[in-house]
């Protein structure tokens, strides 16, 4: 029997039911991809849900992490059960995943949170429009801290380009003396 390696840092559900499926590792990224784009979707809309209707100082105060043990545990149910409609899976698979994969995403998304000065802009500014706006903009910097290799800009050139960049000297070269 072949026995595949799994990427380190991938958690040990996701390297089970990979396994159990027959997925190769190549293909867990896909799927571990897809499971935190679901998940990051699902808290992002939670919190545009909640800034819209007029909560928007619930909203950041969860992300600073000052919301009471209510508010936070209301907002946590939401977010699971926003993912688990988004997941499509059943049973007892769809809780582990789903009590893996949001805490996972959340403590990216407060991390980006506090370094990156969003709650600072958050809090000087409490309307609805400019609060979307910077969920939105949490959204995407926590997908950037999640998936570091996004945007890399890469493109594929044509032959003409290649040509171009091949032609053309990279570093002056230096003559010993």
């Amino acid at each position: 029997m072949k026995r595949f390696s799994f990427p380190v840092g991938l958690p040990s559900q996701v390297a089970g039911a990979a396994r159990q499926a027959g997925r190769h590792a190549s293909q867990t990224g896909r799927l571990f991809r897809q499971l935190v784009q679901r998940a990051l979707d699902a808290v992002q809309e939670v919190l545009h849900t909640e800034v819209q209707n007029g909560h928007a100082r619930l909203v950041i105060d969860f992300l600073a992490d000052k919301a009471l043990p209510a508010a936070r545990a209301l907002l946590l149910e939401r977010m699971t059960a926003r993912l688990l409609l988004r997941l499509g899976l059943r049973g007892a698979f769809l809780t582990n995943v789903a009590g893996w994969v949001l805490p996972f995403v959340l403590e990216k998304m407060f991390h980006v949170a506090r370094t990156s000065g969003l709650l600072a802009k958050l809090e000087a500014n409490p309307t609805v429009a400019d609060t979307l706006a910077r969920v939105d903009e949490l959204r995407h910097a926590a997908a950037r801290l999640i998936f570091p290799d996004g945007d890399t800009g890469a493109v594929v050139l044509t032959d003409e380009e290649a040509q171009e960049l091949l032609a053309k000297p990279t570093a002056p070269e230096q003559t010993q003396a």
